[in-house]
């Protein structure tokens, strides 16, 4: 009699099989251990063979045998296909044998939900998985509700593997090959590397314009009223590299990493933070220049009647302004007041004429200027910024003198700090204060300004707009410490573009969830979002004589059932039996 059994190879845990055929007196045979692809150059022409070998092990010995001829390949292109087909028919006959983890949608399809009694011996139960639900059960559903799984709807793999990974990136950030790793581990979901630069692939320019129009179709369907309040700032992108091309660049970095290659990226969200759009730039692109480039692209994508554009002062050039002014656009941006004319500095420091307003625990003087025939300056000064710009430039100068004491070569240290103006240097390391500087700066304590062509609104409303700014620099947080979109790791441009164009989902999926928490007065950040969901998990249990499985579910804290209420889901944490 013939028995078949398996275990796990200790040299590559591929399943290996045995046949038992007398178990008394014959040894076991092991038939089966491992595939793989192999290339077989054919002598004397430019043709190789791209075959499916089985790997044998008889009596301590290895043995190949052709599993399946692919075909033959006559130049480079036809090679890299064919090698791409056997990967994956190799991969659909392991997966025949390899008794692989469940996945959380699997989980769910093949539960017997009743009220019936589990009667089991809990001591003949083991641990066989323990894989997080929350991520998918929720970003999963928000995924396709936001319709990002009908982008890439004609490549079914790739389908999965996208949507895998973005979900992948918002349970835990990290490099592509450590994420498969870890959705294995974690969720029951295993790829090849192959399949995951494959999937990288099929994200092009076409489909990053179909990510972009699905988020602000979503971020639209929000909102009653249309959005034309938008703002809009850069930051940039580093990479683990020091070579430069047409979009990975030197330039001035806002992450300080001057002296790596960089991409440029330019953001424009909601007053709620909601993505609207990006672009991406070459790393020595003056962000200035972004400007225009962006709001053409905006307007044909928005589609409305008013656009207001609110910036930072790094915006503030006389050819935006006269763009903006030209195009009919209304905009919002930073005033640079010490850069204006000496009339226009004598103005704003002479403040008799400045309204006083009571704002919370702080004061605030506005005046609103007429800065010409289309243009309002309007210029705040706020006590409490006041007090912190006094206290930080008082901080920054003792930190320095205290630097240039303990330096024996001062000068050239100084040389380094934006306070030097404030320090005078006397012989080899006598430091004194130039109090007339710090009294000339001083006169700038808790002053503010932005410039504007919007006619119809006062001038405490605009400052407040203005101020939605924050919005802008939290989603770069969440983009580059919540989803670590940098250091990127890739080379070429269209794997650069690709996995911003990713991380921008998983962005997406924040933002939505956030809001819909918001609406109902729930006040989570990301992070905290992040811990909830990971903890939803469920742990199958296999019975050791039935071979039955069970699942028992994580306890869900308040945070998780009101998650789950906003998807109209009920986190059940009754145990319950797979079906077979």
């Amino acid at each position: 009699m013939k028995t078949l059994s398996f275990k796990f190879c200790p040299e590559c845990s591929a399943p290996i099989f045995f046949i038992n055929q007398n178990i008394a007196n014959q040894p076991n045979e092991l038939y089966f251990c491992s595939m793989f692809v192999r290339v077989k150059k054919i002598a004397n022409t430019n043709r190789s063979k791209i075959q499916l070998v089985q790997t044998f092990r008889r009596s301590g010995k290895v043995v190949q045998k052709v599993y399946r001829h692919i075909g033959t390949a006559h130049n480079d292109m036809e090679l890299t296909k064919l090698k791409e087909l056997a990967e994956i028919i190799k991969e659909q006959e392991i997966e025949k044998t390899n008794p692989r983890l469940f996945s959380p949608e699997e989980l769910d399809k093949i539960k017997i939900k009743n009220n019936e009694p589990i009667n089991v011996n809990l001591k003949q139960l083991r641990e066989e998985q323990r894989i997080i639900t929350g991520i998918h059960q929720i970003y999963g559903q928000l995924y396709d509700e936001v319709g990002f799984n009908k982008i890439f709807s004609k490549q079914r793999i790739s389908k999965k593997v996208i949507k895998d990974l973005v979900l992948a990136r918002l349970a835990k950030p990290m490099s592509k090959k450590s994420t498969l790793e870890y959705l294995s581990q974690n969720f029951g979901i295993n790829y090849k590397l192959e399949q995951i630069y494959r999937a990288l692939d099929r994200i092009d320019d076409e489909a990053i314009d179909r990510i972009q129009e699905q988020s602000l179709f979503y971020t639209k369907s929000l909102f009653e009223e249309e959005l034309n309040l938008i703002f809009y700032d850069c930051t940039t992108l580093y990479f683990e590299s020091f070579t430069q091309d047409e979009l990975k660049s030197f330039g001035y970095s806002k992450d300080h990493k001057f002296n790596q290659s960089q991409v440029l990226m330019a953001l424009a969200v909601t007053k709620e933070g909601l993505p609207v759009g990006y672009e991406l730039f070459a790393g020595n692109f003056y962000e200035g220049h972004t400007l225009q480039i962006v709001v053409e692209k905006l307007k044909g994508k928005l589609n409305i009647k008013r656009m207001i554009l609110v910036a930072d002062s790094g915006l503030f050039n006389k050819t935006n302004i006269e763009y903006l002014i030209k195009n009919n656009i209304e905009f919002i941006v930073g005033a640079r007041l010490k850069n204006l004319s000496k009339k226009w500095q004598n103005q704003i420091l002479d403040s008799t004429d400045y309204l006083k307003r009571k704002k919370k625990e702080d004061t605030l003087r506005i005046y609103d200027f007429e800065y010409s025939d289309s243009l309002r300056l309007i210029v705040s000064h706020s006590e409490k910024r006041a007090e912190k710009d006094k206290k930080d430039r008082e901080q920054a100068i003792e930190k320095l003198k205290k630097r240039i004491k303990s330096n024996k070569n001062a000068k050239s240290l100084i040389s380094n700090y934006g306070y030097q103006k404030y320090i005078q240097i006397e012989g080899e390391s006598k430091v004194s204060v130039n109090q007339e500087k710090i009294a000339e700066v001083a006169q700038w304590d808790g002053l503010h300004g932005i410039l504007t062509n919007v006619k119809d609104l006062k001038a405490e409303k605009l400052l407040e707009q203005y101020h939605g700014l924050w919005q802008v620099e939290e989603s770069f947080r969440i983009h580059k410490h919540d989803l670590l979109i940098r250091p990127i790791f890739h080379w070429t441009a269209k794997r650069i573009k690709a996995h911003i164009a990713m991380v921008y989902m998983s962005f997406s999926l924040i933002r939505f969830l956030q809001h819909k928490l918001n609406k109902k007065s729930i006040k989570l950040s990301p992070e905290k979002v992040r811990n909830e969901l990971c903890h939803a998990q469920e742990s199958l249990l296999k019975h050791t004589i039935t071979k039955d499985r069970y699942i028992i579910p994580s306890k869900p804290t308040e945070n998780i059932k009101r998650i789950y209420s906003l998807f109209k889901k009920k986190y059940d944490a009754t145990p319950c039996k797979l079906n077979k």
